[in-house]
């Protein structure tokens, strides 16, 4: 493929803001190649592991795993990476930039080609659908006895991982999995069963870092309590404290690595590097946002004003501006074909829209990608169009659920009335 094709630098922000970044163009054989070697590299030898959402809230949870083994890497390596980095990019655009792995541009190797294996307890990112495949390589490159840790992470079935997790749990001296998403109780119960240990805080209150913090043995300073404050902050949708936003903003646009490291050492205050880097990144962010808002239509779908729109950019900024201009709820469908949808106090149903197109997540935060594309021809569709068929699934998805919101609404209301009428009887 000609790499001119997808080089950012000299394209119109309007242009590639339409399509994905340049890993979707990345053979997933190769990626999984080199996925799979990394793994073994972070898991063999380790005394712990810890598979985390790669967000701000479950990279911090993993960075106080590393605080209760004394396994922090060294910072000062990192600073170095990010102030070379911060130089790289000064005209680079793209979302998701990529860490040196052979040489820093000066002849000299780069200290941080194979940090992911120098801590004894290994770090594996993973999502919610590529978490039995995290479980799978912990089964198969770990040694016996390890201590296992799962964070922030909530399955929506329990059969995928049964029969990693229950492996694992014959072979680890322990498996601790701390969360705080809305769980199925059914498999929660089978996830405890196979002898997991599964604290899953209240949604409403907790981030998975206060509960991962509340239930470390443990004596955690008050750095660390700070972090998970500002983390559930961002993480709740409070937005009371600005560094919240930048926590969240440079897990996006750090490795996982470098993130649990840099939040391990500074905590909530990040260095004067790493905020001039953010500082950087967000006139680029900033710019998709407006681009993406602009591209908005808003529909009436039930009581709902639904705002929907498509680009890459941020979604949770993007949601906010959304609201801002009258939306209850915000769609944002995003080049590589999955969706975020953001809710408000007027919808809180934003996890049973995104249940009904292969997703789920929160009340007011969920995300989901539609079973649509079947070629690459959809994809081109998808590009040309600005998601017009994913957009269809979804708002299809608000409908149904209006449409049940309404009957049990109506049906709360006549048994409310039938009791006033007993109550007016006697």
């Amino acid at each position: 493929m000609d790499e001119t094709l997808i080089d950012e630098s000299d394209i119109p922000r309007s242009r590639y803001s339409r399509l994905p970044g340049k890993g979707f163009f990345y053979p997933d054989s190769l990626d999984e190649e080199r996925a799979e070697t990394r793994a073994a590299e972070t898991i063999e030898g380790s005394e712990a592991v810890v598979i985390a959402d790669g967000d701000a809230d479950g990279l911090a949870c993993a960075a106080m795993i590393r605080e209760t083994y004394d396994a922090a890497l060294d910072v000062a390596d990192f600073e170095a990476a990010i102030e070379k980095r911060f130089d790289r990019e000064a005209s680079d655009t793209d979302d998701t930039p990529e860490q040196e792995t052979e040489e820093d541009g000066t002849g000299t190797a780069d200290p941080l080609e194979n940090v992911h294996a120098e801590s004894p307890v290994g770090l594996i990112a993973a999502g919610p659908y590529s978490l039995d495949t995290a479980l799978e390589r912990v089964e198969r490159y770990a040694d016996e006895g390890i201590d296992l840790y799962v964070c922030d992470l909530c399955p929506d079935r329990f059969e995928p991982i049964a029969e990693p997790l229950t492996s694992l749990a014959r072979s680890c001296e322990a498996i601790r999995w701390f969360d705080h998403h809305q769980w199925d109780e059914g498999v929660a119960a089978s996830v405890r069963e196979t002898g997991v240990d599964l604290v899953v805080g209240d949604s409403e209150e907790e981030c998975t870092a206060d509960v991962t913090l509340r239930s470390l043995d443990h004596a955690f300073d008050a750095r660390w309590e700070e972090l998970a404050t500002v983390t559930r902050d961002h993480d709740l949708w409070i937005k009371e404290d600005p560094r919240s936003d930048d926590l969240a903003d440079y897990s996006y646009w750090s490795g996982a690595e470098e993130y649990a490291t840099v939040i391990g050492a500074y905590g909530a205050d990040l260095p004067e590097a790493v905020r001039a880097y953010i500082d950087h990144r967000r006139e680029e962010k900033a710019a998709r946002i407006d681009l993406a808002v602009a591209r908005a239509v808003t529909h009436e779908v039930g009581d709902w004003t639904v705002g929907v729109t498509y680009g890459r950019c941020s979604q949770n900024e993007a949601a906010d501006r959304l609201r801002e201009e009258g939306a209850d709820a915000a769609v944002i469908v995003k080049p590589a074909g999955s969706a975020s949808i953001r809710g408000s106090e007027g919808f809180e149903f934003a996890h049973e829209v995104a249940g009904r197109v292969n997703g789920g997540g929160h009340p007011r935060a969920a995300g989901c990608k539609p079973d649509i594309y079947d070629d690459m021809l959809d994809y081109a569709q998808h590009w040309t169009t600005e998601g017009q068929a994913c957009k269809r699934v979804i708002l299809s998805a608000f409908e149904a659920v209006a449409e049940e919101v309404s009957v049990a609404t109506e049906a709360t209301e006549a048994a409310e009335a039938a009791d006033t009428a007993d109550g007016d009887e006697a």
